[in-house]
């Protein structure tokens, strides 16, 4: 009888560990580092941090641009004449999902120095965001843009980082 109850124990907490995994997604990704900035993350962390935001297989391309790409590629996408953190484009939009993204360089390690955050912290961040947006995620009106930071959070939190949302404390 022991052994009897010590397999459905066993079988029991195996069962509970299976289920609180995420699935895997299936993740094809192209990596293009076009700048020369030494705070550039290496390629696994990307791989991790776009698979925690997956919720289906994708395809990506993930291109670190530099000022003036990022620059050309925002004025000719959304007409804006600066370079912006990170752009998303979309090629397929529902399962699996296809899409480049695109993240400046400058523009993230400056954001991240002015908002004192590590600067991995801040591309984690960026890339979350823009896997979020390849997905259909967006922050059009409010309900819709706090439900994505909730989600980034959520995200971030499990990856180890802070919420990028969160007021940071003021000592004086």
């Amino acid at each position: 009888m022991l052994m009897k109850t010590a397999k459905v124990a066993t079988r029991a907490r195996v069962s509970r560990t299976t289920r609180s995994r995420r699935p895997s997604r299936a993740l094809r990704l192209t990596l293009q580092n076009a700048t020369t900035s030494g705070s550039v993350p290496a390629a696994s962390q990307f791989r991790k941090w776009i698979r925690a935001a997956l919720h289906a297989d994708a395809s990506v391309t993930l291109r670190v641009v530099g000022l003036k790409e990022g620059r050309e590629l925002n004025l000719a996408y959304r007409g804006k004449d600066y370079a912006t953190n990170v752009l998303t484009f979309v090629f397929r939009g529902e399962p699996p999902f296809e899409g480049d993204l695109a993240l400046c360089a400058p523009v993230v390690t400056r954001e991240a120095r002015s908002q004192r955050k590590h600067v991995a912290a801040h591309y984690a961040h960026l890339t979350v965001h823009g896997i979020l947006h390849l997905q259909g995620y967006d922050h059009d009106t409010e309900a819709d843009a706090a439900q994505m930071e909730k989600l980034e959070a959520r995200i971030l939190k499990r990856l180890g980082y802070p919420n990028p949302y969160a007021t940071p404390l003021h000592h004086g």
